[in-house]
């Protein structure tokens, strides 16, 4: 059941994934809702990034990094769907070693990724609200191209390692991952050497993520705020409330259900293993689909230009 590579280290050419444990039966009905937010998630993002694409007026940073944000989310949520409604659905549980890994670099990456871009995006908005004069100068278009480079990048300087750590270990012959993807912790809990290195570089990369990232849209949405409760003309308080809401609730949906799967998953021992595992599912899947509702309801720029899309295709 096991093959050896050239380093030594041994690893069984396929896994099992579960699905969702202790709902194995029922999974089989959660997956429609689940396949019904994939589809919203593919669409709307596509929608996006056609519209933003097209629309020269759109090729400003605000609409530029929602554009990453919409790229991400369309390659976070494929890597993983798929396959989890195969599970659900055929009961296709097999996943090849390489192919786990490939999916667990995919997950992770962009989920770093997409962490990041928020980040951006609360810059954005800082700039735009508290230095107006100085935004379209501080986020040039070479910025912006550099920053979402700059955030790929460390996606990829973080998540590479744990990959790599994986790779390098030999794995007992009990191969079954007790998860809906191939999740890192779920997957280094089969390794039969020590894994306190994994375990530890894993907490440090999430600690190391959402530390800063957090900080920073924290701290740029509080001088946001201290800005706009200054200002003397209610009509701009509305319309600067109204920028920033979007993009709260996107970082609200994803950060609140990503803070609970990594608490529960080191803390929560006493939380059922599906409702850990369910909330990890929809961590991935929420924000994708919620993204292109929020921005495409209340960005007027974006709403309008959709409606003009479905007039042109008669819908």
């Amino acid at each position: 059941m096991s093959s050896v590579n050239s380093t030594g280290s041994s690893y069984p050419p396929t896994f099992l994934l579960v699905g969702i444990p202790g709902l194995e039966k029922e999974q089989f009905w959660i997956a429609f809702p689940f396949c019904i937010m994939y589809a919203i998630a593919v669409l709307g993002n596509i929608i996006l990034l056609i519209i933003i694409k097209t629309e020269s007026s759109l090729h400003e940073p605000m609409y530029l990094f929602l554009a990453m944000l919409a790229f991400t989310d369309l390659v976070l949520s494929t890597s993983m769907v798929p396959k989890m409604l195969t599970v659900f659905w055929r009961g296709s549980r097999e996943i090849g070693f390489v192919s786990c890994l490939v999916q667990l670099f995919f997950v992770h990456n962009f989920t770093t990724v997409e962490s990041g871009v928020l980040m951006a995006m609360a810059l954005d908005r800082y700039f735009a609200i508290c230095h107006p004069l100085r935004h379209s100068s501080i986020l040039s278009m070479p910025v912006v191209a550099a920053l979402g480079s700059l955030v790929l990048l460390r996606g990829f300087l973080m998540v590479g390692p744990a990959c790599f750590l994986l790779h390098k270990k030999a794995f007992c012959q009990h191969r079954v991952i007790s998860h809906s993807y191939c999740e890192h912790m779920a997957v280094v809990k089969l390794v039969c050497e020590d894994t306190r290195v994994n375990a530890a570089y894993g907490l440090s990369v999430a600690v190391a993520v959402i530390g800063v990232d957090l900080t920073l849209i924290i701290v740029s949405y509080t001088m946001i705020l201290r800005v706009v409760l200054k200002l003397s003309a209610s009509d701009t308080q509305l319309k600067a409330f109204n920028t920033c809401v979007s993009h709260i609730c996107v970082i609200l949906a994803f950060y609140v259900s990503g803070l609970f799967t990594f608490l529960t998953h080191r803390f929560g021992h006493s939380i059922p293993q599906h409702i850990h595992i369910l909330v990890a599912d929809i961590y991935l899947l929420l924000p994708p689909t919620l993204n292109p509702i929020i921005y495409g309801v209340r960005t007027k720029q974006l709403r309008d230009r959709i409606v003009v899309l479905f007039q042109r295709k008669g819908i």
